[in-house]
């Protein structure tokens, strides 16, 4: 039987842990969509940490939302959402992370972190790796949709979601 999940905001003191489920979570669901020199690189997740410790840390960060899922103490789902940075959206808040470790896809702890860090009703953006089926299901499933813009970052198609504000979300 598992231990119950906890989702809470993000502390200074978890930018490691929240570096290792990055990299993790990256290693796991990106392999074969991002290029191994990449995910295998010894400098990405001191680079992760560095992240993590500013995003929790730093001024320049304080409008946005960090929060873990843990289970036992142990962080195993991290996510950040913030003001959307790119000049032509329309919406209200970007979700930047969602990552889970794999053991932990469908054990609710997604939508979870997701209420943690996007405001209810507000409409939000997000990009997603394509393909990444599964991921772009959940987020079906939390109300956004493909808009129709794409990009490639560092070798990775991903395709931009939108949610509008007020969503009608089914309840899972």
């Amino acid at each position: 039987m598992r231990s119950p999940l906890n989702v809470r905001p993000a502390r200074p003191d978890d930018a490691d842990a929240m570096a290792d489920v990055h990299v993790g979570s990256w290693r796991q669901t990106y392999r074969g969509l991002m290029r191994d020199e990449v995910l295998d690189d010894p400098a990405l997740l001191p680079a992760r940490g560095r992240f993590w410790k500013a995003v929790l840390t730093e001024e320049r960060y304080e409008p946005f939302r960090a929060a873990v899922a843990e289970v036992d103490g142990a962080v195993v789902g991290i996510a950040l959402a913030g003001p959307a940075i790119e000049a032509d959206v329309a919406w209200d808040t970007q979700l930047y992370v969602l990552y889970l470790l794999d053991a932990f896809h469908g054990s609710g702890a997604g939508r979870r972190l997701m209420e943690a860090v996007l405001p209810a009703g507000t409409s939000a953006g997000l990009w997603v790796a394509d393909p990444n089926p599964r991921a772009q299901a959940f987020y079906v499933k939390q109300g956004f949709e493909p808009d129709g813009m794409t990009k490639v970052d560092d070798g990775v198609r991903e395709v931009r979601m939108v949610r509008a504000a007020h969503p009608t979300v089914p309840v899972s």
